[in-house]
């Protein structure tokens, strides 16, 4: 059956040729594969399977199945030996931005560095969609090395379209009044708003800043009425992360920010940078106010982007300069956050909202499943669970990726060594496979100083 498709395809793809249209090899589906004997962490969070087979034709997973018994169904596809090999799914950052403001060889230049060091998607969280928009077109169809790109509409109150951001990536508007950057009030008609959100091809409304809970409930109920996922930050200031998460937001961003449910008033305003009241949590053990919180989202099925790493390495950064202003939360109570979050059930997104410089080699993906490891004391199946198939419902995108699964786009990563043993055994990649594209360690460029404007 795959070699009878193989001929169909190379059918229509002559066909095509005779009447002019383009066939790059780019946008050709790859020929069927068997990837032999490996050791398979599905991302489900079920149990490693060693010595399995996995057949792929296309872009999409045929077959995963003990080594060996797939040899009739696979015919005369190539095969692949990972005999000694460990595959997990493709990882997933949830929490990325790649044009704020628009710089295209940078953006490429982050975006090669996540696919080659194992990232198949993320998860775009506001920028000038203009530009994301046609990134994420490249990567789909190959024209760049990059993993796919889910992005998000932004909506927030007036106050907040004074933020430089704002202007950087919405060049051409009047702030406020982009599709994709949306300034939101009493008088706004939320139903052409979301609509024009929709417009931009966006996965899902943002909603950031400078929101009272009623309006940031009225932007939920029409986002999903219109069929679109919600993203929100965890506390919108002044509205509380009770009413955020209450409202019915799909994912909220920030475990720092939850902390502010504890305190009596809250910030009236996103720009008011007061960091969270530690004193008002819980010195030891579980916050009683937090574990509320864990408690609807658990009800509700809300999924947490903690971004924990982000403040642990900030903080430490922030120490050695006294003219930094602090963060919203010290590292050690966002690991304590994201730990309760944890022992509470919640699924937590891999989201990192950092770019490290290019003297890492590394997708800034891996700190976060180093911290949630390392710092929050998660299993490693579980940080790959969180990485992967969590992350995949996220961007709203787990009937088609996230765990190795027959049907499934054929996103994993090869690795020399087990990741249970050690997560940063995730660092031992041989090869990255996107939609069935294979992209190998050994033939990545790094990105360079220069591509990634760090003299700017």
């Amino acid at each position: 059956m795959i070699k009878l498709r193989s001929r169909r395809l190379l059918a229509a793809l002559a066909t095509l040729a005779s009447l002019g249209f383009a066939t790059s090899p780019m946008a050709a589906a790859s020929e069927a594969t068997l990837y032999a004997g490996a050791t398979v962490i599905d991302g489900t969070g079920g149990a490693a399977r060693p010595d399995q087979d996995i057949l792929v034709d296309g872009e999409r997973i045929v077959a995963v199945a003990a080594h060996g018994s797939l040899a009739v169904q696979a015919g005369t596809a190539r095969r692949v030996d990972l005999a000694g090999r460990f595959v997990i799914p493709g990882l997933i950052d949830s929490h990325v931005h790649l044009a704020t403001p628009p710089n295209r060889t940078r953006a490429e230049a982050i975006l090669r560095r996540q696919l080659y060091g194992g990232v198949t998607a993320v998860r775009d969280m506001a920028d000038d969609l203009r530009a994301v928009g046609d990134l994420a077109r490249a990567s789909l169809v190959g024209e760049i090395a990059a993993p796919d790109i889910y992005y998000a509409a932004l909506m927030a109150g007036p106050p907040f379209f004074a933020d430089p951001r704002v202007l950087s990536v919405s060049r051409g508007f009047a702030p406020g009044t982009a599709p994709w950057m949306q300034a939101v009030d009493a008088d706004t008609d939320l139903r052409t708003a979301v609509t024009l959100a929709r417009g931009t091809s966006a996965t899902a409304i943002k909603i950031y800043a400078d929101l009272p809970a009623e309006r940031v409930a009225a932007i939920i109920a029409e986002a999903h009425r219109q069929k679109m996922t919600v993203w929100a930050h965890s506390a919108v200031f002044p509205a509380r992360p009770a009413e955020v998460i209450a409202a019915g937001a799909d994912v909220v961003s920030h475990v720092c920010y939850l902390g502010y449910e504890a305190q009596p008033q809250m910030l009236a305003a996103y720009e008011d940078r007061t960091p969270v009241d530690e004193t008002r949590l819980a010195p030891t053990g579980d916050d009683p106010v937090v574990a509320d919180l864990y408690r609807a989202m658990a009800r509700q099925g809300t999924i947490l982007d903690a971004t924990g790493s982000l403040f642990v390495k900030f903080e430490a950064a922030r120490k050695a300069d006294p003219k930094a202003k602090p963060l919203r939360c010290s590292g050690a109570r966002t690991t304590r956050l994201t730990r309760q979050a944890w022992r509470a059930g919640i699924p937590i997104a891999a989201g990192t909202d950092f770019v490290d410089p290019a003297s890492n080699p590394w997708p800034e993906v891996h700190a976060e499943l180093r911290y949630l490891a390392h710092d929050v004391g998660m299993p490693p199946l579980a940080v790959i669970h969180s990485a992967t198939l969590v992350g995949a419902r996220a961007a709203g995108q787990d009937k088609d990726m996230g765990s190795i699964e027959p049907g499934k786009l054929a996103n994993f990563v090869v690795l020399a060594a087990d990741p249970l043993t050690d997560i940063d055994n995730i660092e031992r990649i041989e090869m990255t496979v996107k939609r069935g594209r294979e992209y190998r360690r050994a033939d990545y460029a790094a990105p360079t100083p220069k591509e990634l404007a760090e003299a700017d």
